[in-house]
């Protein structure tokens, strides 16, 4: 699998080491850092610290998709977002990321200066989506979700869970293709605590390499899930301990790039797990 991400004259090599996406969640209500880095100066100044701390992404996103959340109109979320990746941008070198399933945000967050779009319901939530991913050339991350933040958490049931989520995300890169959206764009996300239950997130960590056979990086997120506190009986922000945890055994078990609100210490995971794996630490790049 060819895990080098180019484009806009970007290059990304997946395939040497783990890449670190940082969370930069500009609003009011998150699970895990809600209402922290609310406001432009602050989300900035954040963003400035994580790609100190060595971050390579920095994921910048105005919507909650907390369980049970409710959506918000895509005028508030520009509003929120936009003004951060505008300043943002002028002050880091690391790739900005837009979060949304929203195509307008999506746009807006383009031409102030994103170059990659993370969108949790895998382009199907917006028929615009993957036309604005298209014309842009940027790539995108592909996620499983089943249901919608509202009611993902009220009864998830799966038959067969890798097989049912490796044939959403196969059917995820085949319409990204479609809409001409170059494969070599877009990564897979198995959605960790997105219509998940506590079992069922520790198979998707557990079985990660399956989803190798879709030819595409894999990137999780689980950063401050509920499955951690619920084993380690810790709050949203005390779990950092548990979320290197599984960001080891991700990496471990095959993915390309974790996502993640503590940078430092997801960094220093990484490039140990990276080093027993390969046999050497690898330079930055």
């Amino acid at each position: 699998m060819n895990a080098t991400l180019r484009w806009n004259g970007r290059t990304l090599h997946l395939g040497r080491r783990t890449h670190v996406m940082g969370v930069l969640n500009v609003t009011p209500d998150s699970f895990s850092d809600g209402g922290r880095y609310f406001g432009t100066d602050r989300a900035v100044a954040h963003g400035i610290e994580m790609e100190k701390h060595g971050a390579d992404i920095i994921d910048v996103g105005g919507e909650s998709t907390r369980p049970f959340s409710q959506p918000i109109s895509a005028g508030e979320e520009i509003d929120r977002v936009v003004p951060v990746i505008e300043a943002l941008s002028r002050e880091v070198t690391a790739a900005i990321s837009i979060d949304t399933c929203k195509a307008q945000v999506a746009r807006e967050a383009l031409g102030a200066g994103a170059s990659m779009i993370n969108d949790i319901s895998a382009l199907r939530f917006d028929p615009d989506m993957a036309g604005t991913v298209a014309r842009a050339g940027v790539p995108v991350v592909l996620m499983h979700m089943k249901g919608t933040p509202r009611d993902m958490q009220k009864n998830p049931v799966y038959e067969d869970l890798i097989t049912e989520i490796l044939d959403f995300l196969r059917e995820a890169v085949e319409r990204c293709e479609e809409a001409g959206i170059q494969r070599e764009l877009t990564l897979v996300d198995p959605g960790i605590g997105f219509g998940k239950t506590f079992d069922h997130n520790l198979q998707i960590i557990r079985d990660l390499a399956r989803f190798q056979s879709l030819g595409r990086p894999i990137l999780i997120g689980p950063s401050n899930k509920a499955f951690i506190g619920h084993i380690l009986d810790r709050a949203p922000d005390e779990r950092d301990t548990g979320t290197m945890a599984a960001v080891a055994a991700g990496v471990m078990n095959g993915a390309h790039m974790v996502r993640v609100h503590n940078v430092r210490k997801a960094v220093e995971t990484v490039r140990i797990i990276d080093a027993i794996k390969r046999g050497k630490a690898e330079g930055q790049g």
